[in-house]
């Protein structure tokens, strides 16, 4: 049996311990008043029982909370005094270094917290171990100085959450939509280097993913762009391409027909398509940003964002070899093909491209034999999008951080050149454990942890303002999201809705069947969860038109903090059936991973919910192996373009080093009751001879997850 230390790293539960720290305050008074030593066996025994049963690694502190209520409940009081004075002693001292012990566990890999906090990165890699420390740091002058006392103290008993505090202390922001049309076109600055408009397609995409390492470097969250932003570059290969062949064949004196010319030079096009693409998709899985990790890009393909039919046509070569190439995927080590964590791809449904005689067809087809395999594409419905949205239809930033409308002095509706001012999240299952049960009184905390978001997400946006052009020159200079001057600050940004800063939600699930003893998928419960959707709606409707900021809700994509959630909810309430009683708690919205739901109702409940968080969400279905069942698929993939803007299949795709099984690797509990990574084939358990891609958050992780979130993924169940 397991458990964490202050400073994140594992130990073996020692009962001795306990027994001797309880043994010190014993002595400490008078004789009459102390604890028999048959009494301090039986608190020590209660706690190795109450550890054995928690199906997690407790914390030292909840250990130490543990023994305080022993001695409590033995009616020892004066010893209970004295430990709980020896504690706060013990903390004073440890404050001042706390910071230190964090970066000295993270040099010496291990952390058991932090090794699990990013499921895609490798916390043995210095880039990354570099990024971690630099990450305490910001998060100790974050907690100690940029924030006031009860923001830090809701953020760490889990009533909300803070997000990125690791970058908190730059002026650093969330996710960007690029604005590579316009670096392209126009030209950008690269590191002090003036990169001019591409003369191939081959270059573009080279550019572009230069720009995607720059992007990634200077802010925390993630960003999205367009392939239709380099399809111009498509016809400028291809005249390029037969400039050349024309030159050849004069040089040897031969002539060609029109038809067998365009042959020529339309398969080298499909060449340099090819190259082009490879580019992305390696570069994109090669590089290393400055935060230790592959750059979190989505990149979007939608047919109808091209310009003309001859644009399209060339879109549609673009968005076939992109399938081809992730259908194959990338080489582990090894040399055997693995699912790569990135680029995340979208691909968007619309009429020409969803029904069985529609002209791009075929791509739809690939696009559902890529997911089958490699867990992308995801799908955004144009449909149900333009009916969302003011009839247009853009992606999403990062994995789903969603823009609202916004239009330039000449009323046309911009969208890429914004971002996400940041995310404050609000924990409602704690909202409602907190109201016990009593509706009058749920709202009226709801009020209070409401502003308690508002005031933190004041504080984010308050930080950014006052940010010079010059801490980014690629993002605000150059052209990613602005053409500023240098010296000249972001604050005409941070406001109109131009940009967007998100008031995170999560556990409605739990929420809801606390409050109605129902889940929320029963039609008599049903109501109250929209009710909670609909009042932080309201409230962002009102901080927006009292600050002129754009704030919406956002179904955060909980990954460590899953986790983080429900210990405190534990520590805080105890273990509650259907409630408390996981060690994670459901994403925003979401159905819970255990409850039986087919593929199609589930996308159907869920579009309500989705359309109610305006400020970004994804959904999911989990299904099994669907590489020969890709007309069921295709069917959900309609289903989709009916029923819901954005969503996603979720399938299984791993490779055991060890013995070449390509199936299924699972989730096993091992001696010390700890969740581990298990080869069904040869039992193989080192994760690092292993290779193992799910989708936890609308993004692929393929670094391992922390016990909670590992737990939510064993306890799904399959929907198709």
């Amino acid at each position: 049996m397991k458990i964490i230390k202050r400073s994140g790293a594992e130990a073996v539960f020692d009962i001795s311990k306990i027994i001797t720290a309880i043994d010190k305050a014993n002595h400490e008074v008078v004789q009459g008043e102390r604890l028999t030593p048959q009494e301090i066996r039986d608190i020590a025994g209660y706690i190795e029982k109450t550890c054995e049963e928690a199906q997690r690694s407790l914390n030292v502190e909840e250990i130490q909370d543990l023994v305080e209520d022993s001695i409590m409940k033995k009616c020892a009081f004066s010893v209970a005094r004295k430990y709980i004075t020896y504690r706060y002693q013990r903390a004073l001292v440890r404050k001042s270094n706390s910071t230190d012990e964090q970066i000295l566990s993270l040099i010496e890999c291990n952390n058991e917290e932090v090794k699990q906090e990013n499921s895609n990165k490798n916390s043995t890699v210095n880039s990354v171990q570099r990024d971690y420390m630099a990450g305490e740091v910001s998060k100790d002058i974050t907690r100690r100085f940029l924030l006031p006392r009860d923001i830090v103290e809701a953020h760490e008993q889990g009533i909300i959450h803070f997000h990125d505090a690791d970058y908190f202390a730059q002026h650093m922001h969330n996710c960007d939509l690029v604005n590579l049309e316009d670096m392209l076109q126009n030209g950008t600055v690269i590191s002090g280097t003036r990169i001019d408009k591409p003369h191939s397609f081959s270059i573009a995409c080279n550019i572009a993913t230069q720009i995607i390492a720059q992007v990634a470097s200077s802010q925390y969250g993630g960003q999205s762009i367009s392939l239709t932003h380099l399809v111009p570059f498509v016809d400028v290969s291809r005249k390029k391409i037969r400039a050349e062949v024309l030159e050849t064949l004069k040089e040897a004196g031969s002539e060609l027909s029109e038809e067998k010319l365009n042959n020529i030079v339309e398969g080298r096009l499909r060449k340099e398509i090819q190259k082009g693409v490879q580019t992305i998709q390696y570069q994109v899985v090669t590089l290393m940003t400055t935060n230790g990790q592959s750059p979190f890009v989505t990149v979007f393909m939608y047919l109808n964002e091209a310009k003309d039919e001859k644009e399209k046509e060339d879109l549609a070569m673009i968005i076939e070899e992109v399938l081809d190439q992730r259908y194959q995927g990338v080489k582990n080590e090894d040399g055997v093909w693995i699912t790569p964590a990135f680029p995340k791809l979208i691909y968007v449904l619309e009429e020409d491209n969803i029904h069985e005689d529609s002209k791009y067809y075929y791509l739809t087809k690939k696009a559902a034999k890529c997911t089958a395999k490699r867990m992308v594409p995801d799908y955004i419905s144009e449909k149900k999008m333009k009916e969302l949205k003011d009839g247009n239809c853009f992606p999403v930033m990062g994995c789903r951080s969603a823009l609202s409308v916004w239009k330039d002095e000449n009323g046309k509706p911009k969208f890429y050149g914004r971002f996400n001012q940041g995310v404050v999240t609000i924990n409602l299952v704690d909202v409602a454990l907190s109201s016990e049960g009593d509706f009058e009184k749920f709202w009226k905390i709801f009020d209070e942890r409401l502003e308690l978001c508002y005031r933190a997400l004041m504080i984010r946006h308050n930080r950014l303002k006052g940010t010079v052009s010059d801490v980014a020159p690629i993002l605000w200079q150059h052209g990613a999201l602005a053409r500023l001057k240098k010296g000249e600050t972001i604050d005409k940004l941070l406001y109109g809705g131009y940009s967007t800063i998100s008031l995170g939600y999560a556990g409605l699930c739990e929420c809801t069947r606390y409050m109605t003893g129902k889940s929320h998928t029963d039609p008599s419960a049903t109501p109250f969860a929209l009710s909670v959707m609909e009042y932080m709606n309201k409230a962002c409707e009102r901080w927006k038109n009292e600050t002129n900021i754009g704030f919406s809700i956002y179904g955060t994509p909980l990954e460590s903090t899953t986790y983080k959630f429900a210990k405190c909810l534990q520590k805080r309430f105890g273990v509650i059936e259907g409630v408390t009683d996981k060690n994670y708690i459901t994403n925003s919205y979401h159905v819970h991973v255990t409850e039986d739901i087919d593929a199609f109702h589930k996308l159907a409940f869920e579009s309500q919910f989705q359309e109610l968080s305006t400020g970004g969400a994804v959904s999911y279905v989990e299904v099994p192996n669907m590489q020969d069942n890709l007309e069921a698929v295709l069917d959900i993939m309609k289903f989709i373009y009916n029923n819901i803007m954005y969503a996603e299949l979720n399938t299984k795709s791993d490779y055991c080093q060890v013995c070449g099984y390509d199936g299924e690797i699972q989730v096993v509990t091992d001696e010390d009751g700890k969740l581990v990574w298990e080869c069904p084939n040869c039992k193989n358990r080192d994760q690092d001879k292993m290779n193992v891609a799910r989708r936890t958050c609308g993004y692929i992780g393929s670094q391992f997850w922390n016990q909670g979130r590992t737990q939510e993924i064993k306890e799904r169940v399959l929907h198709l």
